[in-house]
């Protein structure tokens, strides 16, 4: 299978060079425009980008690596965040992770982004939601949660399920 991105999609990113200075400072856009239309970023998607911006691969490879927020493998429809900086980890992050592992019949002791058989869920360990103060928080997709208990985590998979 070749990659292609659609046209549609190319002429915006394109569209989005011309708004800086030198088309490397374009990268941060072009990755999270393929992210959100492929759903995660392939190999192919990573050197596309630098073929498209004149860059060499792995200067691509530093930014997909560097910022949480881009993923390498697909993931889940419903795509589960928990923080576990300390505010959280203190508030019972590992515990509300290993309920959400039981629950939807994953290793709750597997290092990593984790997905369901169906495909319907993704969950994983993230580092600080920005939230310490209604700790333990947990972003599903775009939706933000706090004080998450073992209780409303339930109800969120029930919800989104």
């Amino acid at each position: 299978m070749s990659f292609a991105v659609p046209q549609k999609l190319e002429a915006e990113l394109d569209e989005l060079t011309t708004h800086y200075p030198q088309k490397r400072s374009a990268s941060l856009m072009f990755l999270h425009g393929l992210q959100e239309h492929f759903g995660y970023l392939s190999k192919e998607a990573i050197e596309w980008t630098a073929r498209k911006l004149e860059l060499q691969p792995i200067n691509v490879y530093e930014l997909v690596t560097f910022y949480p927020m881009f993923r390498q493998e697909p993931v889940g429809k419903c795509q589960i965040k928990i923080c576990r900086t300390l505010s959280c980890a203190l508030g019972g992050a590992y515990e509300l992770r290993e309920h959400f592992c039981q629950r939807l019949g994953l290793d709750a002791h597997s290092h990593g982004p984790q997905h369901t058989t169906d495909g319907r869920f993704t969950v994983e360990f993230v580092e600080c939601l920005a939230s310490c103060g209604t700790a333990p928080v947990v972003m599903c997709n775009d939706d933000f949660y706090e004080g998450v208990t073992p209780q409303k985590a339930d109800e969120l998979i029930k919800k989104l399920g």
